[in-house]
């Protein structure tokens, strides 16, 4: 007789693993904030009939019987997506870029403010490079005073009042604290993530950048000198590509003409022990 164990996972099924392995720390995270089932199958529901509704759309379907489309492609009944198409209000949009982290951005990658790559510490005021200076060089609408005083509430900066100089504390934007922002940063990257890999699996060809490199057996050490190597290219593309930005905004801008792209780089690591995952395999 055939072992039925053996064969090969069905496509459904694969990506039925591939869903849960996505939602996993997702779920992680609405446990560890008390946030309750129902309030994340309502979130995952209009997100299905949104992404149902968008295909309908996109195969140049017509709004007739549109209701009965999306409730054959998702198996949501019709009252269920009557009532979530005419409640959705659209897709959020990305969180603004707030100006204190344009300053703290500005600060890592402008030459007037590093020295060898690194942030410099900065005299508070006066000519530049001083804070000061950095400061009315992203905005001239908000006093330097205040852009401080929200970098320093984020852990970001501190003040050294002896000699009346600010430094920065921290590597990257993630202001601890303050809650919402982290989670719109938590929002927009994995979801441009998301976006990028799936656009790729579902086309012709790859149409975003999209690659990662893995190992496992590794100790401690091991694991701190990529995460060294990381930080090290890191700052050297975030340089050039804050740079290369600027310039092509500043071209877009003096061309006119279609400027309806955006466009999100980053880099990222993860580790984390493998007894877990080595017994669940040998069970």
């Amino acid at each position: 007789m055939s072992d039925d164990s053996a064969a090969p996972p069905s496509d459904q099924d694969a990506l039925l693993d591939v869903l849960q392995a996505v939602m996993t720390p997702l779920a992680q995270l609405a446990v560890a904030k008390g946030l309750a089932y129902s309030g994340a199958e309502e979130a995952f529901k209009r997100a299905y009939v949104r992404a149902a509704r968008e295909a309908q759309i996109a195969a140049g379907h017509s709004p007739n019987r549109l209701v009965s489309r999306i409730s054959t492609a998702t198996g949501i009944n019709r009252r269920e997506v009557t009532r979530l198409v005419e409640t959705d209000t659209g897709r959020p949009l990305p969180a603004p870029i707030s100006i204190a982290s344009e300053v703290f951005t500005r600060w890592q990658s402008d030459p007037n403010y590093c020295e060898e790559g690194q942030p410099k510490s900065l005299p508070r005021q006066g000519l530049a490079p001083s804070f000061e200076t950095l400061a009315r060089s992203v905005t001239q609408d908000v006093h330097p005073r205040s852009l401080l005083d929200e970098l320093v509430r984020l852990g970001l900066a501190q003040v050294d009042i002896p000699s009346d100089t600010v430094s920065l504390l921290q590597q990257g934007f993630v202001p601890k604290g303050d809650w919402q922002r982290m989670l719109a940063f938590l929002r927009d990257n994995v979801s441009d993530h998301l976006n990028a890999a799936v656009t790729n699996v579902l086309g012709d060809k790859s149409a975003h950048f999209e690659q990662a490199v893995f190992a496992d057996h590794l100790s401690h050490e091991s694991v701190e000198m990529v995460r060294q190597l990381a930080r090290q290219h890191w700052k050297q593309l975030l340089s050039e590509a804050v740079s290369l930005l600027e310039q092509r905004m500043a071209v877009d801008r003096e061309r006119g003409g279609e400027t309806g792209q955006r466009v999100r780089l980053g880099l990222f690591t993860f580790h984390e022990a493998m007894a877990d995952k080595e017994d669940e395999g040998r069970s």
